[in-house]
């Protein structure tokens, strides 16, 4: 079964001025807890990898990450990629993944709850 690099930004480190009106920590939190929840209930073979802000800090992560697993799929959080001032952590986050994984496969939801129809994109559990 393919292993899945799940990538998102923890709830705690998200600027919340950046995104919709309503949104606080304990809400992302839930909503990122029910997304990785219902991937393993789906019968995906998932980590979670969730990080800060940081680009370098985020390149560390992933690369423990990929250290500690063999993965064949990474699925990359839409608040990475839909904040314009994540975009050189966006970047960070795909080259490193490519750097340790050449041609490793990606796939993109939009939110938490859209983790399910992204991975079925590219994979059956």
């Amino acid at each position: 079964m393919t292993r899945i690099l799940m990538v998102g930004i923890r709830a705690s480190a998200l600027d919340y001025s950046k995104l919709p009106p309503g949104l606080d920590e304990a809400i992302m939190t839930e909503r990122i807890e029910a997304g990785f929840g219902a991937t393993i209930a789906a019968g995906f073979d998932a980590v979670s990898c969730l990080i800060g802000t940081s680009p370098d800090e985020a390149e560390s992560e992933i690369r423990a990450a990929f250290s500690r697993d063999r993965l064949g799929l990474v699925m990359v959080g839409g608040g990475i990629r839909m904040v314009p001032d994540y975009t050189e952590l966006f970047e960070r986050v795909i080259n490193t993944c490519s750097s340790e994984s050449p041609g490793i496969p990606f796939c993109f939801n939009t939110s938490p709850e859209t983790t399910l129809d992204a991975l079925r994109r590219h994979i059956q559990p």
